[in-house]
């Protein structure tokens, strides 16, 4: 018999519910869905679901209650404060946990049989960025802006990021979207490959709902073949981020940046 909470979850970060062959999980933590422990938590809910969820779904459409945007990455407050309790050694140690539990979910939505959509409004910068990336499709209105700002505090991407994104567009807009740490719009990010389809603004989730009907309509071994085949997950390269993610955080500089971004007065300092 099927457990009934898997087709309906409601946390304090996310909720999800499953509907004719399509779960809809809604990022909704004040005020722009940072991913900090409860987030993380509650995506490894998911993910841990994923047994009961694949025989019976098609599609899984991941967006954001939140009006200022999919998500603005990291929950960097959280990070500073935990970082700053702890010794050097713990520090890195923790850092290294949370990462590896974070590739793990992300790792798992990737590789998913069922085909997973990003429905994208606002901000989806950094760590919200990377969780995009790890969906096969992704759909933004038109006031969509994507970014990696982590070089500004001294860090990389380090939710899978990078690899993803040099997985599926050339290293000419991989460098720049890393390297300026600027922001791009829905227009470009079509342009260049990254969005799959270009909605009018406040409509990513319409579209993304009718274009997982049409997914509903497919063979589910077919589709988890074509799927498997097209997106190989690139394990190496994930790895190697995680340490030099970690690397990078062991120089003072970076709990400096932190400190400094904590105690910033701006409504959104995320912002480019």
């Amino acid at each position: 018999m099927e457990r009934q909470y898997v087709k309906r979850f409601k946390g304090k970060a996310l909720s999800w519910v499953w509907q004719d062959g399509v779960v809809e999980l809604t990022l909704d933590r004040p005020p722009a869905n940072e991913i900090g422990s409860v987030m993380l938590a509650e995506l490894e809910e998911f993910v841990g679901a994923f047994d009961a969820l694949v025989p019976i779904t098609s599609a899984c459409i991941l967006s954001s209650g939140q009006k200022a945007g999919f998500s603005a990455g990291a929950d960097l407050r959280e990070l500073y404060q935990g970082a700053a309790a702890l010794s050097e050694k713990d520090r890195l140690a923790g850092i290294r946990e949370f990462l590896q539990r974070i590739h793990a979910a992300f790792n798992a939505i990737d590789a998913a049989p069922f085909v997973t959509l990003a429905a994208v409004h606002g901000v989806c910068f950094g760590g919200g960025f990377e969780l995009a990336l790890a969906c096969d499709i992704i759909i933004a209105d038109k006031m969509a802006r994507f970014a990696f700002p982590e070089l500004r505090l001294g860090i990389i991407p380090g939710f899978g990021g990078i690899p993803r994104l040099k997985r599926d567009l050339g290293n000419a807009f991989v460098r720049d979207l890393l390297l300026t740490g600027r922001s791009v719009n829905a227009t470009r990010a079509q342009a260049v490959g990254l969005v799959a389809q270009l909605a009018a603004e406040g409509e990513a989730l319409k579209l993304a709902r009718a274009t997982a009907a049409q997914i509903t309509k497919f063979d589910a071994e077919t589709r988890a073949a074509a799927k498997k085949f097209i997106k190989p997950i690139p394990h190496e390269e994930l790895r190697r981020e995680i340490d030099l993610f970690c690397e990078l955080f062991s120089r003072p500089t970076v709990m400096a940046a932190l400190k400094k971004f904590v105690e910033s007065s701006d409504a959104m300092p995320y912002l480019p």
